[in-house]
């Protein structure tokens, strides 16, 4: 299994609204994460819009292409795009670069 940890920055002045939209994330989405094979799946926002996310899959590319061929996502992806920093034309799911895992304890 795959730990997947990355970074993205939300807008400042998007915070609050980024918060109550994973309040009530569609059943749809979550039922299209799961099938595609993302599990533990989690996002941490700090106040200045640092946001974590960390997931475990068997295989992230194959996760994130399966992700990809859903029409949930391309309306999650299209809706989520104007919250965040420095995408440079990318949607959200694809400015999500894994960082390098340097230490695990088990």
């Amino acid at each position: 299994m795959q730990r997947v940890c990355f970074l993205l920055k939300v807008r400042a002045d998007r915070l609050a609204e980024y918060r109550r939209r994973h309040e009530a994330v569609w059943p749809e989405m979550l039922d299209a994460l799961s099938a595609a094979g993302w599990h533990n799946y989690s996002l941490f926002l700090r106040e200045d819009g640092l946001l974590v996310g960390y997931l475990e899959t068997e295989d992230f590319s194959a996760a994130q292409r399966a992700m990809a061929a859903t029409e949930v996502n391309a309306r999650w992806q299209a809706e989520m795009a104007g919250f965040f920093e420095s995408l440079d034309g990318a949607r959200p799911d694809e400015a999500m670069t894994p960082l390098t895992e340097v230490f695990h304890l088990a």
